[in-house]
């Protein structure tokens, strides 16, 4: 009956009721038109068709309606990100008791251009994972939680028989057990993660909100007793012994978990001779292990103000897979002969034996590459450094002429004490040492997914996929208010074109602004079995082969290399095997990836506002990054950004102006616009809320803490 149903209303264009699909059906009997109210029910359930107010039916897909996933903000307003160029905005009184993370029906009531805005008429799913909060006592005495997320708005009453003894200021994790009425649920703890006042409990409440594990259980500790701590004769057989090689590391000053090691010669036919080799990781972690199954759970390790939370046991990623200086250690190696232009004309991807020369930090490096000022220990590598910052230069320079898109983004550092306290904020440096790294390792990548590709076996690639061309075009309107006149090379988006576009803005004031504005236009790089290339890097075939401590892409694709290239598994069955096995990996590492991302955006979030609240009053130089209907935000010179609101703005009365993106006053025409530089004053900030208000310097605005 459904195929059927789905006929007449393919068929029509208006909405039918249940007595027009009843006659068109030919139904006459009761007992008929009862089964088809069924068959509509379970169709308007699985989504298939949707009822209106009028009770008359029409397609899903025909309608104003889209499924997408709630993105919630605090202020109690939100957006669905659906299928499409743009968000739809939903207000308060729309929510219709979504919260955030919900898959969601959303009605489109409005639509102007491409800005969209609607009302939630059904809530598909609700995937309450474990959260986080402060246990407190209600009025009754019951146990609650109020959670850290304030843009989920649920409330969480405990059984005090299901509290694991956590007492009221207590940061907890909770288990969301049963719904009770409206957005009220019962739940119980799981973890206590300590007293919200306890150093680190801020960035571990976080970490758990994302339900990133922090420990390793029992079976994966145990299993590292059966791991070396240092590489036997027995484990060279059949590798090759680069041990006399001049082979070294460049990292950061604290990085303790070094995945890549590279190597140099120029060759007598002027060619360079470049080796990256990498730790050999999957030696080591046996597929299906508990260690094995440890780091595919994590999937990448996560990098936090304070802390590292680690892929692998510190057994694995600081001792033996780590390449270390002056001691053995198993990698795999890629090394390539590059000529003048920055094309690899041969490669050799092998299992090797290393022993690294020396730790070389990128701050000594850039010393010497920027300034030719020498550290002592570093003096018999100065002519190697040369020469590899002579390829890295025919190495970008060859990427740019292919499109690799450069967006120059600036990263805050933040720096903490010993009790984990955000001290200081500074811009982190991206010098010649790190881009050089950057371009070796880019290399090393795209030469071994191109070795796979052309083999024509299952693979796990890199993809970054073309832009929306309509997020490309709002953008360039976007630019076009901002009185830049942007040409596109042409109608058809390519690396090349975005390149383009941001050399033109390269010497505006805003383009570092613009330069993120652009990147949001872009999809996400993501993990998959099917190769369609990396539009950022401008290339054909990319894989991530080079931190295999930090990344289980990387640790995957040294299996897949061990299988094909050494081992020559490759049979029907592998294969077959393989296919399915990859797409499942890629998935769940994209979304680890993303969560990392996510929980390590929100730690600095929380740590800015931490340190600014010791600078309340203080004034500092900014630009206007962001400007809204609420205020504008200003972006310092170290990247902490916080809110000027426009109820602060008290010297006129100001509106905000959406198609120049400026507010405007009513005496002062010009107002405020993106890219205006400002002398700002801390007004407030509050760790917990993760905010920070500023006004301008010459208010007579009081402060606060926040607290």
């Amino acid at each position: 009956m459904e195929e059927k149903i789905l006929e007449i209303l393919k068929s029509h264009d208006k909405a039918l009721d249940i007595h027009e699909i009843n006659d068109m059906l030919g139904f006459s009997s009761v007992e008929e038109l009862k089964e088809l109210i069924k068959t509509l029910n379970t169709m308007e359930e699985s989504l298939k068709v949707y009822r209106t107010k009028k009770d008359r039916y029409l397609l899903f897909n025909n309608s104003n309606l889209k499924i997408g996933k709630m993105i919630a903000n605090k202020k109690g307003f939100g957006f669905v990100d659906i299928e499409g160029p743009e968000d739809v905005f939903v207000a308060p009184t729309n929510m219709n008791n979504a919260i955030h993370g919900d898959d969601v029906v959303v009605e489109i009531i409005t639509k102007k251009g491409l800005q969209m805005e609607g009302r939630i008429v059904k809530i598909i799913s609700r995937k309450l994972k474990h959260m986080v909060g402060e246990l407190y006592n209600d009025q009754y005495g019951t146990p609650c939680v109020d959670l850290d997320d304030e843009k989920v708005k649920i409330n969480i009453q405990i059984d005090k028989a299901k509290t694991l003894g956590a007492m009221p200021g207590h940061k907890v994790l909770v288990k969301v057990t049963n719904k009770m009425k409206d957005n009220n649920y019962r739940g119980e703890v799981v973890r206590i993660l300590g007293h919200k006042n306890d150093p680190g409990v801020d960035i571990l409440s976080i970490v758990a909100k994302y339900d990133i594990p922090d420990t390793f259980s029992d079976e994966v500790i145990a299993e590292l007793d059966e791991i070396p701590d240092s590489v036997s004769e027995e484990e060279l057989k059949g590798r090759v012994d680069l041990r006399e090689e001049v082979i070294f590391t460049i990292d950061g000053d604290d990085t303790k978990d070094i995945d890549d090691a590279i190597s140099i010669e120029k060759l007598e036919n002027g060619h360079y001779k470049l080796g990256v080799h990498i730790a050999d990781v999957s030696y080591y972690v046996e597929e299906g292990s508990k260690i094995d199954e440890e780091a595919y759970l994590r999937g990448t390790s996560v990098y936090l103000a304070d802390r590292v939370i680690p892929m692998l046991p510190h057994k694995l990623s600081n001792g033996i897979c780590s390449l270390n200086p002056n001691v053995d250690r198993l990698a795999m190696s890629c090394v390539m002969e590059i000529d003048e232009n920055g094309n690899t004309v041969s490669y050799d991807i092998f299992e090797s034996v290393i022993k690294s020369r020396i730790q070389m930090t990128y701050k000594k490096v850039n010393k010497i590459l920027e300034e030719n000022i020498i550290d002592t220990e570093y003096e018999p590598y100065v002519e190697k450094l040369q020469l590899m910052a002579e390829l890295a230069k025919i190495l970008r320079k060859m990427k740019e002429k292919r499109g690799y898109i450069d967006f120059d983004l600036d990263e805050a550092k933040i720096i903490v004490n010993e009790d984990g306290k955000a001290i200081d904020v500074v811009k982190r440096n991206r010098g010649v040492g790190e881009k050089l790294i950057e371009d070796f390792m880019i290399a090393a990548n795209e030469t071994v997914a191109t070795h796979v590709h052309f083999m024509e076996l299952p693979f796990l690639y890199r993809i970054h996929g073309e832009p929306n061309e309509e997020k490309i075009n709002n953008f360039l309107k976007f630019v076009s208010v901002l009185g830049y006149n942007v040409k596109m090379k042409g109608k058809e988006i390519t690396p090349i074109v975005l390149q383009d576009i941001l050399f033109q803005l390269k010497e505006k004031k805003e383009f570092h602004i613009l330069s993120a504005f652009l990147l949001r236009s872009m999809q996400k790089a993501v993990y998959d079995k099917t190769n369609i290339g990396h539009f950022g890097l401008g290339s054909k075939c990319y894989t991530h082969f080079t931190s295999p401590i930090r990344r289980y892409p990387d640790t995957t694709v040294h299996r897949l290399l061990r299988k094909y290239l050494f081992l020559h598994q490759m049979d029907r069955d592998t294969i077959n095997y393989l296919e399915g096995k990859l797409i499942v990996i890629g998935q769940h590492t994209s979304e680890a990836e993303r969560a990392a991302v996510e929980c390590e955006r929100e730690v600095d979030d929380m740590k800015m506002a931490e340190y600014m609240m010791d600078h309340i009053g203080e004034e500092y130089d900014g630009i206007v990054n962001t400007v809204t209907n609420f205020g504008m935000f200003i972006e310092l010179d170290n990247l902490v950004e916080g809110l000027v609101r426009l109820d602060d703005l008290t010297d006129d009365y100001y509106v905000f102006d959406e198609e120049t993106f400026s507010l405007r006053g009513k005496n002062n025409k010009r107002g405020y616009r993106l890219g205006d530089r400002l002398r700002v004053r801390v007004k407030a900030a509050n760790k917990e809320a993760k905010t920070i208000d500023f006004v301008l310097a010459n208010s007579n605005e009081g402060e606060t803490n926040g607290n």
